[in-house]
């Protein structure tokens, strides 16, 4: 484990099941609604997953871990980033939030032992998705926008339910065109997200 993650871990006592630890790993780094956002994004992977016939065990995994770096403080993510020689994107640094996906696809691998590369490479794209995206990253990145962090209900909510119901790539391109219609009022677009936008308007 790179020891830029050791003050996060001591005072976890990991028990060997992966939902139990997660929870356990941010509510113990003062992340408890964190924690319940991630089990929320978990069981709404399962779900979409079984809709789109993806493996459901890896999407509530996936879900489970896409946040899991909401332990590093946004002041510290470009720095640990780059600790973690993670590439750092000029839009990342402008807006360090975004970059919290790379950290926490890292800390899934070093610290819960992920070696699933389709479950790690849909939590490093899981909040701007990416062009060439996975079925996998495609049920992730819904899932996180269904079970949104904030509070009250999504804006976009109606329509995304109701292109989902087309397809999975319906549902993810109604939300990053939600995104795409207001882009002015974005702090910065993440190209993974113009990719990825770009590629979907085509397919849908």
């Amino acid at each position: 484990m790179n020891s830029i993650f050791k003050p996060l871990t001591e005072r976890v006592n990991f028990t060997g099941d992966m939902k139990t630890d997660i929870y356990n790993f941010l509510s113990s780094n003062d992340c408890p609604h964190t924690a319940d956002h991630c089990l929320d994004v978990g069981s709404e992977s399962r779900r979409i997953a079984i809709l789109f016939n993806s493996d459901p065990n890896a999407a509530e995994i996936a879900g489970w871990l896409h946040d899991i770096s909401a332990v590093i403080p946004n002041h510290e993510r470009i720095d640990v980033a780059r600790q973690l020689q993670i590439e750092v994107l000029p839009e990342e640094e402008k807006f360090p939030m975004i970059i919290h996906q790379k950290i926490s696809k890292v800390m899934a691998k070093d610290i819960f032992n992920v070696t699933d590369q389709d479950i790690l490479n849909a939590v490093g794209c899981h909040t701007t998705l990416r062009s060439d995206s996975t079925v996998l990253d495609q049920v992730l990145f819904v899932a996180d926008k269904i079970k949104w962090d904030q509070k009250g209900e999504p804006p976009y909510i109606h329509d995304l339910n109701k292109n989902l119901q087309q397809s999975l790539a319906h549902g993810a391109f109604s939300y990053i065109n939600f995104l795409w219609e207001r882009k002015e009022t974005l702090k910065v677009i993440h190209p993974w997200l113009k990719e990825a936008y770009e590629e979907l308007k085509v397919k849908v």
